[in-house]
Order: C-alpha cells, then sequence, then structure tokens
C-alpha cells in the first residue's frame, strides 16, 4: 500500500490525494505539519533531503518527491495520463505552467493570508503576487473558452494540478468573478467520479 506523506492543508498534497481517491486506490495519509518543522526532522529528511511535502512511499525504502512528479507516477496507464505524444506533452505543459506561473503567486498568496499573522511583513507581497497570479488565471481562463479541460477535451492531471490551488484562490484575496470560463472548469472537476474535498 501507498503511504502519502504531506500536510492537508497543503494544495500540493492535495493533489496525489485527490488523484488517489479517483483511481480508487488505498493509501495510508501520515500527516506532517511543516508550520512545526517537522518535516526538517532527521527521521523525514532521510526521506527526502528537500525536507518537503508530499512524499509518496511506493514500497520500503522507495521514495518519490514534488506533488506533479507523484501525479505522473500515479497516472501512467490510467486514462488521468493520456498515451498520445501529443497529449502527454500538453499535460507537461500544464504541469510545468502550474509550478513556474501560478503556484508562486496563487500559493504563496494563500499560504501568507492564511497562515500568517495580518501584520507579518510578508503581506507586502501581496501586491506584486495578486498581479502576477490575475496573468495566470488570465492565462487558464482563456485557454478554458475553447476547451473543456486542459491537456485536450479529457480530464487529467493537468487538471488536477492546476485544479488544487484554483479552487482556493479566494484565500489567497483572488477575485475568480471575472473568470467565468474557469469557474465553469471548476464545476467540471467537481463533478468528476470520486471527487475529494480538500481539508
Amino acid at each position: 500500500m501507498y503511504r502519502l506523506y504531506g500536510m492537508s492543508g497543503s494544495g500540493n498534497c492535495y493533489k496525489p490525494r485527490l488523484l488517489l481517491a479517483q483511481l480508487n486506490v488505498e493509501f495510508e495519509w501520515v500527516e506532517k505539519d511543516i508550520l512545526k518543522g517537522e518535516t526538517h526532522f532527521t527521521e523525514y529528511l532521510a526521506m527526502n533531503a528537500n525536507g518537503k511535502v508530499p512524499l509518496l512511499e511506493i514500497e520500503p525504502g522507495q521514495y518519490l518527491a514534488e506533488s506533479n512528479a507523484i501525479l505522473w507516477y500515479l497516472a501512467e496507464n490510467t486514462p488521468y495520463l493520456s498515451g498520445d505524444r501529443w497529449l502527454r506533452a500538453q499535460a507537461l505543459q500544464w504541469l510545468f505552467f502550474e509550478q513556474y506561473s501560478h503556484e508562486p503567486y496563487l500559493a504563496v498568496a494563500r499560504f501568507i493570508r492564511k497562515y500568517l499573522p495580518p501584520d507579518h511583513a510578508r503581506y507586502a507581497e501581496l501586491p506584486r503576487l495578486h498581479q502576477q497570479g490575475q496573468q495566470a488565471l488570465g492565462v487558464m481562463d482563456r485557454h478554458l473558452e475553447r476547451h473543456v479541460f486542459f491537456a485536450g477535451e479529457q480530464y487529467s492531471i493537468a487538471d488536477i494540478a492546476l485544479y488544487a490551488y484554483t479552487h482556493v484562490a479566494e484565500e489567497g484575496g483572488f477575485d475568480l468573478s471575472p473568470f467565468a470560463a474557469i469557474r465553469g472548469w471548476l464545476e467540471r472537476v467537481r463533478a468528476q467520479p470520486r471527487h475529494l474535498a480538500m481539508t
């Protein structure tokens, strides 16, 4: 059985949890509180020297880090990752977009507003994060005006990766009301079989 180490409130940790639920695969969840430094304990660093979550233990001694790498591994030979070369490349394109143009703004803004006190110095970062996050949402919205999902017309790990922090974007101070295509896509993702809410 897979063992998944993560923090429940993290969108990056939610991604593999959602996919495992939709694959109907049993797994053991091990909660790690990054705010208490639990991923920097010696025992955890022996499994993941980068000291981050999520971390998938595939079998004893075999660990895979990075949320989108975990998605790719779990989705191989399933309907959530196409066997078509072009569609696989599109999925990768959106996975990279999520990590470099989306998550650094939406996720960080959410972290600041959700986990830090209002007088924390990092609140000064929010105007820049909101500006760049709005740009990422605009890219997504324009794509979704022409497509049902991100990598082709079938729900895939590209959608899971982008859904994780987009569906809680308002917690980071983002207004999704101007993005009608994104809001329609969020509803389509929620309607997928065995959808799991983020806790």
